[in-house]
């Protein structure tokens, strides 16, 4: 009488393959069809691009004029532009963060994790895949505003090295905010929610900064709050290697490391809130999806 075995349900689960090379294979296909995807809802950039434009003109031609730069001539328009930019820039690739979050939710309520469950990759690559195509959806909005910057006046004073350099910064600010957005749109129910919980925290971020205003005028308090975050300090790295800073002012009002040495503060800020972020989505990922 022969045995009859039955195979377990794990057993018969597709198991996902390891490897780096493997789940760097698996997160540029999830890549490719997320910006397979983009493509065919053009709308989804289209809107990207008009609310920093709408940033753009409104704050060079309405606010401008009324908002003094230390060590700049008394209503300096191009004063004005030149500051303004970086922190427009940050802002943009922040703002991406509840694109992705939205992005993810919507992935997980209509079941398509489920589907990338069933096939043998790595678990990873899933997230990895997604937050690389929104990388590359910020670049493009990023190239676009850059183009309208120089239309309105805004210019760069350093060589095109340490520009690409400031806009490296950027998007490597907005690859890292994009694991927050990750981490949200796993933990919410609805792209809705995923959209509200990806804006709500970034409006105080960006406007206690040094982005749209010198942090000279506000409160002492907030004046450290301002100096000692993390998109103040690409803001600040971005106007040096763009060479759009006041000759001769100190960059800190404080004293604040961050303002000091702003390529350093940016970096390191970019890497911890990757590494945190990410551990805590994948493995938020992983129980999901258990």
């Amino acid at each position: 009488m022969s045995a009859v075995t039955e195979a377990s349900p794990k057993a018969l689960a597709p198991q996902p393959r390891g490897g780096v090379v493997q789940s760097v294979r698996d997160s540029l296909v999830v890549a490719k069809r997320n910006l397979i995807r983009m493509m065919r809802i053009p709308e989804m950039i289209i809107f990207g691009l008009i609310q920093p434009i709408m940033f753009v003109v409104l704050f060079t031609y309405v606010f401008g004029g009324s908002i003094n730069i230390p060590g700049a001539p008394s209503g300096s328009a191009q004063a004005y532009r030149e500051f303004l930019m970086a922190g427009i820039f940050a802002q943009t690739v922040t703002f991406a963060t509840a694109g992705a979050g939205a992005g993810i939710a919507d992935d997980m309520h209509k079941g398509l994790i489920d589907r990338f469950r069933s096939l043998p990759m790595a678990r990873g690559a899933v997230l990895t895949g997604r937050t690389l195509a929104d990388l590359v959806q910020t670049a493009l909005t990023l190239v676009v505003l850059a183009a309208v910057a120089l239309i309105i006046g805004w210019r760069t004073h350093e060589n095109i090295g340490s520009v690409l350099a400031g806009f490296g910064l950027l998007l490597f600010l907005g690859y890292a905010f994009s694991w927050i957005g990750a981490l949200i749109g796993l933990i919410v129910r609805t792209p809705e929610a995923a959209t509200s919980g990806g804006l709500i925290w970034l409006f105080p971020l960006t406007f206690i900064s040094n982005a749209f205003v010198p942090v000279n005028g506000m409160p002492s308090f907030l004046q450290h709050v301002a100096e000692w975050n993390p998109f103040s300090a690409t803001v600040q790295a971005a106007r040096e290697l763009f060479g759009n800073t006041i000759p001769g002012r100190e960059a800190s009002v404080t004293g604040a490391w961050p303002m000091e040495h702003p390529v350093w503060a940016s970096l390191i800020w970019s890497v911890l809130i990757i590494v945190v972020f990410r551990t805590l989505a994948v493995r938020r990922y992983r129980s999901a999806t258990a």
